[in-house]
This record gives C-alpha cells, structure tokens and sequence, in this order.
C-alpha cells in the first residue's frame, strides 16, 4: 500500500469515528426509541383501553442490552449475506 492510500484510509477510519461519536456527544438525555415504541404510542392515542394480547417471554435489562442483541442480528445477517456474494463471485471466477 502506498502511503497516500493509507493516509486516506486513516482519514476515512477518523471521519467514520467523528460521524459516530459527534450526535451521542451532542445529544444529551436522549432516548432513541425504535418502531415498536413509536406503534405502541399510535396504539395508545386511537384507542387508550387496548391491552396487548401477548407479552415478551424475555425482557432485556435495558435499552443498551437490545440494541446490542439487535446489532448482532444485522452483523451475523450481513455476513451471512456478503459471504454468499463472496461464495458466488468466487465460484463464478474459478469455474473458468
């Protein structure tokens, strides 16, 4: 690797760092909710005496703990996924 590219890929690592980082560091006291919270929300102001018919048989501790389990859901699915593209692009290649 040349030294430009690595200096453009140190670049890139660090704006992806400041990309993150910056609106956790803004934002103070902020809860990120997600669809189900927001449904539950529309639920209650059309009908504020609905009771949901099921419960969840396990309730994470904390808002961290599901955002983490849902982030190893996306990573394991997305490296299932790109290792199926890697699969077939490589089959591809080597069948020549």
């Amino acid at each position: 690797m040349t030294k430009s590219v690595k200096q453009t890929i140190a670049i890139l690592l660090l704006l992806c760092v400041i990309i993150a980082v910056f609106p956790l560091m803004k934002i103070k006291d902020s809860e990120f909710g997600g669809a189900d919270g927001a449904a539950e929300e529309a639920i209650l102001e059309i009908d504020p005496d609905y009771q949901p018919w099921a419960e969840s048989i396990l309730e994470p501790p904390g808002g961290e703990t599901e955002s983490l389990l849902f982030c190893v859901q996306a990573a394991i699915g997305s490296g299932i996924l790109c290792f199926g593209f890697g699969y077939l692009a490589a089959k591809k290649k080597y069948q020549k």
